[in-house]
């Protein structure tokens, strides 16, 4: 589902969510049917472990480097606990 950042002459600006086949849709705020599409933010995301963060072949919650998580905090599945 493709989300579109949208401009419309009412002022609101924001996302919208459409299915895949679907046009923009309407304004949300004032039902105007030709709001203007934005650029949108690219993901920087690849799929590989960096900086002790997942990836695709990491087994614990936590990554390779759990010391370095942000869910190393006690209680975590990091702490070796769990919750």
């Amino acid at each position: 589902m493709p989300i579109h950042d949208i401009r419309c002459a009412c002022g609101f600006e924001g996302e919208v969510i459409t299915l895949a086949a679907q046009e923009l849709p309407a304004c949300p705020a004032c039902g105007r049917p030709d709001p203007d599409r934005l650029p949108s933010a690219v993901s920087s995301l690849t799929g590989r472990a960096v900086q002790g963060l997942p990836g695709p072949k990491d087994t614990a919650c936590c990554g390779s480097r759990p010391g370095e998580a942000a869910c190393a905090g006690p209680g975590s599945c990091c702490s070796g606990r769990g919750a």
